[in-house]
């Protein structure tokens, strides 16, 4: 399969109708849309590593959720960091595809992924301007928040979590990979108790137990960490596409807790 067509197949699994108007990704790096697809790497991540990685281990492809472009750049001339690795991947014939809030909202996507790995049940989205970008569920038994927090932890393989602790038990939970603070008015409206995100604003986490009859519990995981789970979903996509592509994970988070 070539680059275009498996962009595409991969398209139809996640429209760009689902995408935030803010947001900017797709097919981002193409040097020969007609080449053969034979290795991809998936991650959730274009680092400089996973762009070195995938060069030295002669990959056609790199999938990605954060995009490789998310801002615009002015010129391809090396001196800015992305600019370096387009540079890199158009001299080394390797193309780069990114499916970044399409994905957090589209059905077995990320926050599905997060909410099934979390063994939330009878889960249902969560809305941010008309689009899916979370998704609330319950637990079968309700749990201590400090409990839960640790088997979040667990579950994700986080070096820790933030708990801002409201006094409330867990059993309805609201999950959003990645960046979740616009949302957590959001959970509240649909009866969460708890709410899992990789980042929350600081003051947002203070005042969480000082709302009375609306506190709520919020669990910040860690960006990567909520997210990283879809990488397997993307690497299931691909295998049902076409069986005959190797295809491969990448761990790409260089962030570590000293």
């Amino acid at each position: 399969m070539k680059v275009r067509e498996l962009y595409c197949e991969l398209e139809k699994r996640i429209p760009a109708s689902l995408s935030c108007e803010w947001d900017n990704d797709g097919l981002m790096c193409c040097p020969d849309g007609n080449k053969i697809v034979k290795k991809v790497l998936i991650a959730l991540d274009v680092t400089g590593k996973t762009v070195d990685y995938a060069i030295e281990n002669k990959y056609d492809l790199i999938i990605s959720h954060h995009p490789l472009i998310y801002r615009g750049i002015k010129a391809l001339d090396g001196e800015g960091y992305v600019s370096a690795k387009l540079l890199k991947l158009v001299s080394a014939g390797v193309s780069v595809m990114s499916f970044h809030t399409r994905l957090d909202a589209v059905e077995g996507g990320v926050n599905d992924k997060l909410a099934a790995i979390l063994s939330l049940k009878n889960t249902e989205a969560l809305f941010e301007d008309g689009i899916p970008l979370g998704r609330v569920g319950d637990l079968d038994e309700k749990m201590s928040v400090e409990d839960f927090a640790k088997k979040v932890k667990e579950i994700l393989g986080a070096p820790f979590v933030l708990l801002s602790d409201a006094n409330r038990e867990v059993q309805r939970v609201a999950v959003v990979g990645g960046n979740g603070g616009d949302l957590i008015g959001t959970a509240k409206k649909a009866g969460a108790d708890t709410f899992v995100s990789g980042r929350l604003d600081y003051h947002s986490m203070t005042d969480a137990p000082d709302y009375n009859s609306s506190a709520i519990n919020l669990i910040e995981a860690g960006h990567f960490y909520t997210e990283d789970p879809v990488c397997e979903v993307l690497k299931n996509f691909v295998a049902e596409i076409d069986p005959d592509i190797e295809c491969d994970l990448y761990y790409s988070n260089i962030i570590k807790a000293i």
